[in-house]
């Protein structure tokens, strides 16, 4: 969720998704890494990679690009990003990690109708170095049947 900060100004974890640029709320990155070896997940949706092994704690793997309906074919990502999610941990595959910036959230657009009633994932649209900009509300990044099938998973006997 979109938080105002100083000046309504908000650190923003900045990512290039296929030919997109998306921001992550910086207070919910946990850190960025190269990829790690993945498991499959079954029955999990296509923007799900599988699991990886994250400090110790099996972790959702989500496909930024195919989460965003952007991309058919699987392709490796160059970059995790880590996000807490309340008391759960996922990765975000993304092309690259560009830096922090500090955004100020008036110049973000509201998000036209369309988008609003059929996509919970995006948080705000806004242009960024004259391309366009994407917010990810992390908070429904990971749909609950996901959780559910992680959780079958990893306490099977």
């Amino acid at each position: 969720m979109l938080t105002r900060g100083k000046g309504g100004r908000q650190a923003l974890l900045i990512c290039r998704v296929g030919s997109r640029l998306c921001g992550i709320p910086l207070e919910h990155v946990v850190e960025t890494m190269r990829p790690l070896p993945v498991e499959p997940l079954g029955h999990a949706p296509a923007f799900v990679d599988g699991l990886s092994l994250i400090r110790g704690r099996p972790t959702p793997v989500l496909d930024a690009q195919r989460l965003l309906g952007a991309a058919t074919e699987q392709k490796a990502r160059d970059r995790y990003v880590t996000l807490r999610l309340g008391q759960r941990y996922a990765a975000l595959a993304v092309d690259s990690v560009l830096g922090v910036r500090q955004i100020d959230l008036a110049e973000l657009g509201e998000l036209p109708a369309l988008l609003r009633e059929n996509n919970e994932i995006i948080a705000a649209l806004g242009a960024l170095d004259h391309e366009l900009f994407l917010v990810l509300e992390r908070a429904r990044l990971v749909p609950e049947a996901v959780w559910a099938a992680l959780d079958a998973q990893v306490h099977a006997p």
